[in-house]
């Protein structure tokens, strides 16, 4: 039988999958995270709100009823942990694949294992890290033996299964969402971690405050990344014949590096942080939008996607209440473009203050939206003859621009009551300048001409 092997990509060990969980021996040459990975739900750490009394996925585990399921959450937040518990305490024959090798060749291996656990009255749990790597006929694949029973389905996914996981698939399996670890459950697994290895290497091992506090800052929220460089740290100061051993802040910075932040460029995290950034500004909060460029920047966000969108704040959160906010991100982007990083950085990073600061209007992003659904939805109407170009004679001799009036002969350089509309569209507003900034003073002037437009209809309605 050909046993298909999940990547490492949790808290994982290479269990053979055909070996019952329950029982099962840990081998010392497995690295901490898979050592230390837990059979039973009372050690297991964070997810709080997944388990309290009465909720349907604790429920489920200590009934030992498991149903399909995806597990959405950050890497290193439990999700292989929490299917093989699910496993464990269903005492089910346990399967898993990783799509980010998979095939639909492992997918059938894994429904004829679970067909003959089936034959043998054991139910199958299958396991599929990374799901959302699996394109569409790959995902169909499991649909018709999730409701035939063959087996249960858990994915396990980094990405939000609104966009990469199929209805069909996502309509059969109930959605649990895993979230970061805290500080305090990292301190929890780590502490456990020291028992572990101090038993294993035959040693007392103690971790000062200052090397546990950039351990659990050095993990962000994610147990694997904590284990492994935990252990790095145990192996570098554990010596032969030793019996004690401290790990401290000098041990542990050398093995911390260049602290990269999760982040999944383009990934969930991605699009959340982009998000609060524009919200921030939006809500005229200089300090929290700074906050999340620098979240970004800091999780390796590229600097010019970041003025790419800061322009489109510009105009959709500030508009004509500040013409100058478009020459500030314009400008902040050109830096960017010129420079590089840290002067185009420092810039990007003014253009979102001024952005937020900013009088607020969203006037232009609404009338363009407006004008443009309409466009879309109506025939392309002929421009009117009187605001036709005639360069030619012969455009002459058909009218093109007859009646036209020049709005610099005009008084106040406004040719009042001239329409400029295909007369098929009535004097549709799309634009309706807001109260604030340099808008208030657009208003007034829009007011003072459409008053202007009003008298010369009525002038010309009482001539005729």
């Amino acid at each position: 039988m050909i046993l298909v092997k999940l990547l490492m990509n949790d808290l994982f060990d290479e269990q053979d999958s055909s070996e019952p969980l329950t029982g099962s021996t840990q081998n010392s040459d497995q690295p901490l995270a898979a050592r230390m990975r837990p059979k039973e739900l009372s050690a297991y750490a964070g997810q709080k709100h997944l388990f309290e009394a009465g909720k349907p996925l604790y429920q489920a585990i200590i009934n030992g009823k498991p149903h399909s399921m995806l597990l959405w959450g950050p890497p290193g937040t439990g999700k292989t942990t929490l299917a093989k518990i699910i496993a464990n305490s269903s005492d089910c024959y346990f399967i898993a694949i990783s799509a980010v090798l998979g095939s639909i060749k492992d997918i059938r291996q894994a429904v004829d294992q679970a067909k003959l656990q089936k034959q043998r009255g054991k139910q199958t749990l299958l396991f599929v890290d990374e799901v959302h790597r699996f394109n569409k006929s790959q995902q169909d694949a499991f649909l018709p033996y999730v409701e035939d029973g063959t087996f249960i389905f858990i994915g396990a996914t980094t990405e939000n299964p609104s966009f990469e996981v199929n209805n069909a698939l996502l309509s059969r399996a109930k959605t649990y969402v895993l979230k970061s670890l805290t500080n305090q459950d990292l301190c929890e697994v780590l502490t456990r971690a020291v028992e572990t290895e101090g038993e294993r290497l035959g040693l007392s091992i103690e971790l000062t405050d200052e090397a546990k506090d950039l351990l659990v800052a050095f993990a962000d929220g994610d147990a694997r990344r904590l284990l492994n460089v935990a252990e790095m740290a145990f192996e570098q100061v554990s010596i032969a014949g030793q019996h004690a051993i401290e790990i401290n802040k000098k041990s542990v910075e050398p093995l911390l590096g260049e602290n990269a932040r999760r982040f999944d460029n383009k990934g969930e995290a991605f699009y959340d942080q982009i998000s609060a950034l524009h919200k921030s500004v939006r809500g005229s909060d200089p300090d929290a939008s700074l906050y999340w460029f620098c979240r970004m920047l800091d999780g390796g966000c590229d600097p010019l996607y970041i003025a790419r969108r800061v322009v489109r704040m510009a105009s959709e959160e500030v508009g004509n209440a500040d013409p100058r906010a478009i020459q500030v991100a314009t400008s902040a982007w050109d830096v960017q473009q010129r420079l590089g990083s840290p002067e185009g950085e420092l810039a990007i990073a003014q253009a979102i203050i001024y952005l937020a600061v900013a009088a607020k209007s969203n006037a232009v992003y609404k009338a363009f939206n407006n004008c443009m659904s309409q466009v879309k939805s109506e025939p392309s109407y002929e421009v009117p003859m009187h605001i036709r170009n005639a360069p030619t004679e012969l455009m002459k001799s058909l009218d093109y621009g007859t009646e036209y009036r020049y709005d610099h002969d005009e008084p106040d350089a406004y040719a009042a009551g001239q329409t400029y509309f295909p007369k098929e569209v009535s004097q549709t507003g799309y634009y309706y300048p807001v109260e604030r900034g340099v808008e208030k003073q657009i208003k007034e002037k829009l007011k003072y001409l459409k008053d202007k437009d009003r008298i010369a209809v009525l002038d010309k309605g009482s001539k005729n």
